[in-house]
């Protein structure tokens, strides 16, 4: 049942109220353990110029065991404030499609729109693995299932011709499925374009749901370097073939990518930047449009 917007609200009060708890509890955490690990590095620095006993060798280890266990308490804490985070974004996106849907789209300017997409991808949650834990599809560069079905609000890169039967991938927003037609309806993404495609699920590839933290699972879920994509060009709705020229080296950073350019001697843009929400797979397709 769609939600009210008194209803909306005071769902998202409910959390905000246990979000700041578990803020406070994550700080008293925080400033507890930093108790701990003092002790530690006073303890090591007594290991290094005093002998090493056991009753010392002893004491160190119940402190990392302590240690260890703090961390994994504050760990859960930051994982539960960020699920709330997402349930608060979640209700909010749910009330913005159901205004859609009845017909009250908000018009939005082209330069807020841009800035709008940049902090879109900015606060996409971030998977921070678990040891030995599988990496979930639409994270980072790890596509979605073959049976995979977007949904009604998500954004994805949709191939749609444009004049003289020329074809680009554009920016555009899930409004729904079509399963007996096996086929996507969706909003070019551009508020000056005004349009509406229905494509089939060929032409639709869904974006990044979870930004990859490098520092864990870049190995696996970002693109090599020197991986052909396509990405997002920037200031524009239009993703175009690429390669990774850097790999974002922490989760606030972004590709680093090379756009096919003729205009260029190499054939190359010069490096730009672009987020990992907006870098996929190279589809395979006659006609991808090119930057120039």
């Amino acid at each position: 049942m769609p939600l009210t917007s008194d209803q909306a609200a005071f769902q998202v009060q409910e959390r905000l109220k246990l979000l700041r708890t578990l803020i406070l509890d994550i700080e008293n955490d925080r400033k507890r353990n930093e108790v701990n690990i003092n002790n530690i590095s006073r303890f090591n620095e007594r290991i290094a110029s005093e002998e090493r006993t056991s009753a010392i060798q002893h004491k160190l280890k119940s402190l990392y065991k302590v240690s260890l266990q703090d961390a994994i308490q504050e760990e859960n804490l930051v994982r539960q404030a960020l699920s709330k985070i997402q349930e608060i974004r979640n209700i909010r996106n749910e009330r913005r499609i159901q205004a859609r849907n009845a017909g009250n789209k908000e018009t939005i300017r082209r330069g807020a729109l841009m800035k709008m997409l940049q902090i879109s991808a900015q606060t996409l949650p971030l998977f921070v693995s678990k040891p030995n834990e599988k990496i979930p599809a639409l994270c980072g560069c790890i596509p979605a299932d073959a049976l995979y079905i977007a949904k009604s609000g998500d954004m994805v890169a949709a191939l749609v011709k444009v004049m003289d039967d020329e074809e680009n991938w554009i920016l555009a927003e899930v409004v729904q499925y079509l399963p007996s037609a096996n086929k996507y309806e969706v909003d070019d993404i551009d508020e000056e374009q005004k349009e509406r495609h229905v494509l089939s699920k060929r032409r639709i590839v869904p974006l990044p749901l979870m930004r990859a933290n490098p520092e864990t699972d870049g190995a696996i879920a970002l693109f090599p370097k020197g991986t052909t994509v396509m990405a997002l060009y920037p200031q524009t709705t239009c993703f175009y073939k690429a390669v990774i020229n850097q790999l974002p080296q922490t989760a606030n950073e972004e590709y680093e990518v090379l756009f096919e350019d003729p205009t260029y001697a190499d054939g190359y843009s010069p490096p730009l930047f672009v987020a990992q929400r907006y870098v996929i797979a190279l589809k395979q397709n006659k006609k991808i449009g090119s930057s120039s």
